[in-house]
């Protein structure tokens, strides 16, 4: 498996993902400012990579003594909490870092190294909840089945193995045949460059197609299931996902198609009742007018980027969890997924 972020020498390396598919290319970062930067100008991306990377930046951080009181503590939390609004798993990383710093820091010795293997547990924590994400999605898939995936939910949104591709990959590792369409994912193109690039790595059987055949392909019956991945979901079940997701979802509902969403627990927001409270984070118009520099669009059109769309409950038929599947009664399940 290819390194998406990895802790080494006290330093935080990432697969340049704005470069793939042509260029694999690894950055090393050496301070928390760095890691944040990368975080932003999306060098990694997908919520539970973005939790990882936040982990180790903040580590760093502490690490370099850029954190030797609260309030330089906070002030480093809050840089990163400023980089991806939308994505859950980001604050909750930030959160389950600042319990640690607040538990060692009148032991300044203890308290890095504790900041650091905080780090790396929430690394390998995630690869372990992803496998069994993987697990237990990969039973509502039948041999022979089409998936139509959206965006880029697989090891290069997490530390390793993904959530919708995971399912998909313990799918194949249980011998069955399938068949994945991926969708370009405009405008970032993570379908196209990411997705793919993915599941050619492992031979993993996989089609583009452009985001607007999406309706046309569901009616003529060519996809089977839809499985996606989440950057917040509220406890009702209403999911935050990549724009375009929405779309996706009222069409598998209409052809009576099953619509799923993979995501860990550390991506539920328990505390918003429904997706009217997600923050959806708005780009900046060069994404939508040109592309790697080379202009698709008038430089003077005005342009409105929001990335993600959120997809009511009612549009989804299952929501795969570390802990199970949910299939009904979100609220009620997804509450008492969090005892």
């Amino acid at each position: 498996m290819y390194p998406v972020i990895e802790w080494k020498g006290n330093r935080v390396y990432m697969i340049d993902q704005r470069l793939l598919p042509e260029e694999e290319k690894i950055i090393e970062h050496t301070t928390h400012t760095q890691v944040a930067g990368s975080i932003k100008d999306m060098v990694i991306r997908g919520a539970p990579a973005i939790g990882v990377a936040a982990a180790m930046g903040v580590a760093l951080g502490v690490v370099n003594g850029c954190a030797e009181s609260v309030p330089a503590f906070d002030r480093l939390i809050q840089e990163f909490a400023r980089t991806r609004p939308t994505a859950r798993n980001l604050f909750w990383a930030l959160e389950r870092m600042r319990d640690v710093f607040l538990s060692h820091r009148d032991n300044p010795g203890r308290l890095k190294k504790e900041m650091v293997r905080a780090a790396l547990q929430i690394e390998l924590e995630d690869v372990k909840i992803n496998k069994k994400i993987g697990c237990h999605g990969e039973k509502l898939i039948r041999s022979g089945e089409t998936i139509l995936t959206h965006c880029n939910a697989g090891a290069l949104a997490t530390a390793g193995y993904g959530t919708a591709l995971g399912v998909i990959r313990a799918a194949i590792e249980q011998k069955k045949t399938i068949q994945v369409i991926a969708d370009e994912t405009r405008p970032y193109l993570q379908g196209a460059r990411l997705t793919v690039w993915e599941l050619q790595k492992e031979r993993i059987p996989v089609k583009l197609v452009t985001d607007n055949s999406v309706g046309f392909l569901m009616a003529r019956r060519l996809i089977d299931r839809v499985i996606v991945g989440a950057d917040r979901i509220a406890r009702n079940g209403d999911t935050a996902n990549k724009i375009g997701t929405y779309s996706i979802a009222v069409l598998a509902h209409f052809h009576h198609i099953p619509f799923y969403v993979a995501a860990p627990l550390s991506t539920i927001d328990f505390s918003i009742a429904s997706g009217r409270d997600i923050i959806i984070e708005e780009r900046g118009k060069e994404e939508i007018i040109q592309f790697r520099g080379d202009p698709i669009a008038n430089p003077e059109t005005e342009v409105m980027n929001p990335v993600f769309d959120i997809t009511p409950y009612h549009l989804i038929n299952a929501i795969i969890t570390e802990k199970g599947v949910i299939s009904s009664e979100f609220e009620r399940n997804i509450l008492a997924l969090r005892e």
